[in-house]
């Protein structure tokens, strides 16, 4: 027996040949610094276990969770002008879309579908704050205007949630202008009778505040979610006085009027149903997805004999 061949050198490679554990199975919460297992943090909707901290969810992601069975439809969004000022700072304008696209396999910074939550059909919109911060350009300001007229054409309401650093400044004041065009996609849902509820995630900053984001039927946000025009920051600066705690959090507007309501993201499906089937004067969902018991009544009566042919 080989003491070297057999047992040191398989040692030694067992030891210089280990297999590093791959970095995206841990993350680290941002508020209290505890390492969550990937598959519970997307389990539970990307909520730290710990301290319940809301971090980043994209549209997909949050839709998947939201719709029943995570079915939906993607709706078709008008393309804009892909360079319309030709701007470049750092690099180009194109550049920063490709890497964007790249970097987050999706097409724009917002993502419009349509589906059944609760078994009531709704269209749907939703910000990614990881493409370009969200920032409201052309084809954002398309996508609100495709998805209040897809809900006005199927007679369903919207719900849209927001995430943006505020307008995209490669795209100068086309990227203003969306804010009257989205404003008069909200009032096409008001002469229409339909609800438009906004969801307000962290952070909702900018145009954004300033035009769709704060115009719903109903105001909801999750917790701890920074809502505002100008930052704390910059204010502080302004003004020259210390901002009072928890300035501008959805917790602090809660508190003065301008929200209706502060919904962990665990709740919010259940809480968006009801709102929906209220304001739609349905019935309330059935609770565990059961059939309701008027179908019941009708199998019964289908499968009953016929007294007339007795």
């Amino acid at each position: 027996m080989n003491w070297i061949s057999n047992y040191v050198r398989p040692r030694i490679n067992s030891i210089f040949s280990r297999r590093e554990v791959p970095e995206n199975l841990w993350t680290k919460c941002d508020d209290c610094g505890t390492m969550l297992f990937h598959r519970e943090l997307t389990e539970n909707l990307n909520v730290c276990t710990n301290c319940q901290h809301h971090m980043p969810i994209t549209p997909r992601a949050r839709f998947e969770g939201l719709f029943d069975g995570g079915i939906f439809v993607e709706v078709d969004v008008p393309e804009p002008l892909a360079d319309p000022l030709q701007f470049r700072d750092q690099k180009k304008y194109v550049d920063r879309i490709k890497d964007a696209r790249r970097n987050t396999a999706e097409k724009e910074a917002m993502l419009v579908v349509e589906g059944e939550i609760g078994r009531t059909p709704v269209v749907a919109a939703g910000q990614d704050f990881s493409f370009m911060a969200g920032s409201m350009g052309m084809y954002v300001g398309n996508a609100i205007i495709a998805a209040a007229e897809r809900a006005v054409e199927l007679r369903r309401p919207l719900i849209l949630f927001s995430a943006a650093g505020g307008a995209r400044m490669q795209e100068g004041i086309l990227s203003l202008m969306q804010m009257p065009r989205t404003t008069v996609a909200v009032e096409m849902l008001k002469e229409a009778n339909l609800p438009y509820i906004v969801v307000l995630t962290h952070p909702t900053t900018g145009g954004v505040t300033a035009s769709y984001a704060m115009l719903g039927d109903v105001q909801i946000a999750e917790p701890g979610a920074l809502i505002c025009f100008a930052g704390p920051r910059v204010i502080e600066q302004t003004i020259r006085e210390k901002l009072p705690e928890g300035f501008q959090r959805a917790e602090y507007l809660l508190d003065h009027g301008m929200l209706d309501r502060v919904t962990p993201r665990g709740e919010m499906r259940d809480e968006l149903i009801t709102i929906v089937r209220m304001l739609m004067k349905l019935d309330p969902a059935v609770s565990g997805d059961l059939p309701s018991p008027a179908d019941d009544v009708a199998e019964a009566a289908e499968d009953a004999p016929d007294d007339a042919n007795v």
